[in-house]
């Protein structure tokens, strides 16, 4: 800042100057602690609801449109719970190849995608069990369906 000169003709040696005393630009730190506590409250609640599970894509029921191209589907049925066998497309397999054979068809498939159909009297453990081996074979979105309840 500069000085201020008190009106007085005075010369260096006579008299007194009177200097206006300058302040330091002090940065308040205070409120920005405050602040930056606050966000980390915030991050620190938010994270456990940010993480996501499996990536399950429901189709909407009543207004579903038709995927055109080739679908890789994976059909449950009932007897899987003696047999360990389920149906890819329309073809019999074995559960114990069913990551092969899905990985296979994932290598030619512009979509990484699966339409998993089960039998409504599965258990969730035996549909989470097909799930986990379709992520195994690089299946990006499963995706379950449903009838529409005009269907019979």
């Amino acid at each position: 800042m500069p000085k201020v000169h008190n009106g007085e003709d005075v010369s260096p040696g006579r008299g007194r100057r009177r200097r206006v005393a300058s302040s330091l630009a002090e940065i308040n730190v205070v409120p920005m602690v405050d602040v930056m506590l606050v966000l980390l409250i915030i991050f620190m609640v938010a994270a456990p609801m940010i993480q996501r599970g499996i990536d399950v894509n429901l189709p909407v029921a009543k207004r579903a449109q038709s995927i055109a191209g080739e679908r890789i589907e994976v059909t449950v049925p009932l007897a899987y719970r003696q047999n360990k066998t389920v149906f890819l497309g329309n073809e019999a397999i074995r559960e114990a190849v069913l990551e092969e054979r899905v990985r296979q068809k994932m290598v030619t498939a512009a979509k990484k995608d699966v339409f998993l159909r089960g039998d409504g009297k599965l258990n969730l453990s035996e549909v989470m069990a097909i799930t986990d081996l379709l992520k195994a074979a690089g299946v990006e979105h499963v995706g379950l369906e449903t009838r529409s309840p005009d269907e019979h």
